[in-house]
C-alpha cells in the first residue's frame, strides 16, 4: 500500500512498536513509520472497537491517536520518531490524565 520514497542512505532510528523494533528514517512522523512498516491500524474506536488508521496525516482528523512513550492520545502524524521511542496502538477511549 505504502512505498518508501526517502533516501535509503539517510540516517535511521529504531522505535519499538508493541515490543517489535521498527527502523525508520530520522525526521518522519510516527504515523508514517508504522504505516510504511505494514501496520494496518493505530487505534480502535471506543464504541464498536473498529480499527482506525491515520487518514489526513496533517493533524486534523485525529484518526492516528496512539500511546507514545506511555502517554495516550498523542497524534502520531504530528510526532517525529526518535531513537528508543515506545509506541502502542490505542484501544478505545482513553481518559485524560490528571496532572499533579
Amino acid at each position: 500500500m505504502f512505498r518508501k520514497l526517502h533516501d535509503t542512505d539517510a540516517e535511521t532510528v529504531t522505535i519499538e512498536f508493541e515490543g517489535r523494533p521498527i527502523k525508520a528514517p530520522a525526521g518522519i512522523s510516527v504515523a508514517a513509520a508504522v504505516l510504511s512498516d505494514g501496520v494496518t491500524h493505530t487505534r480502535t474506536t471506543p464504541v464498536s472497537g473498529s480499527p482506525r488508521a491515520p487518514y489526513c496525516l496533517m493533524g486534523i482528523c485525529f484518526e492516528c491517536l496512539m500511546e507514545i512513550d506511555g502517554v495516550p492520545n498523542r497524534q502520531a502524524c504530528m510526532t517525529h520518531v526518535r531513537n528508543g521511542m515506545k509506541v502502542r496502538r490505542q484501544p478505545g477511549a482513553r481518559g485524560i490524565e490528571n496532572e499533579v
